[in-house]
């Protein structure tokens, strides 16, 4: 886990001026936008009274405690304590932050404090589909996803067979024909897995009825992972 970058959510689904919490390794985070868009992500924990960061507010580039109102900026610094306005605040005070990237259309962090080796470049356009949550381990997440078979959205590929790709450790791409995805793991604790999916291209092309095809096949790999009985049976996007 400490050699990696791991994807904590779609970037699209934390907004600018929010925040939201999510696991890691079994390790509560928070990640939060700022309000031009950067992202950070941080212990989710406040260094004061140990509530939850990812329960509060983004309010000019710093996000505040929903305890006590304390704030810290991009930096992990504690800026802000209203009980004492006047007073300089302790360098002492500051939350623990992460390594963060945004690429692929993904929030990624890494849990060792430095960040471990550059991600490939990021892809030119990049079309969100959704983040899968499965009640299995990484590795058997990663093992039904390698074998499964990805139905292409657009007529001229239908007759296409599945390419499976390793693009970084937690990056994999399958591809069908001139299509493709790209679904990076994430190990939200033991038996817990997130896989976050994107298609490679536009979304003046995917945006709509693309994204609900490639939707649906994610919805059934989860059954299919879940489902014990059906990993003998068909692959998915193949007919039963």
């Amino acid at each position: 886990m400490q050699g990696h970058w791991y994807p904590v959510s779609l970037a699209h689904s934390v907004e600018p001026g929010s925040a939201a919490g999510v696991r890691l390794d079994g390790r509560e985070l928070v990640v939060w936008r700022d309000g031009e868009g950067g992202a950070h992500v941080w212990e989710d924990r406040c260094p004061h009274r140990g509530m939850r960061l990812s329960l509060g507010f983004v309010r000019e580039g710093r996000l505040g405690c929903l305890y006590h109102g304390w704030e810290f900026g991009a930096d992990g610094q504690c800026s802000h304590i209203p009980a004492h306005p006047d007073s300089q605040v302790p360098k002492a005070i500051r939350t623990r932050p992460y390594p963060k990237e945004v690429r692929f259309g993904m929030i990624w962090t890494a849990l060792s404090a430095e960040p471990p080796p550059p991600l490939p470049e990021d892809a030119a356009e990049i079309t969100p589909v959704a983040s899968l949550y499965l009640d299995c381990a990484a590795a058997a997440a990663l093992s039904a996803l390698r074998a499964s078979r990805l139905p292409p959205f657009r007529a001229g590929d239908h007759d296409a067979g599945t390419v499976f790709e390793t693009v970084a450790p937690t990056l994999f791409r399958l591809s069908a024909g001139s299509e493709s995805i790209l679904v990076g793991l994430q190990a939200v604790a033991a038996e817990r897995t997130a896989l976050h999916i994107v298609i490679e291209g536009p979304g003046v092309v995917y945006a709509g009825q693309g994204q609900s095809h490639f939707l649906r096949w994610a919805q059934e790999l989860r059954h299919r992972i879940e489902t014990p009985s059906l990993n003998s049976a068909n692959r998915p996007g193949e007919a039963p």
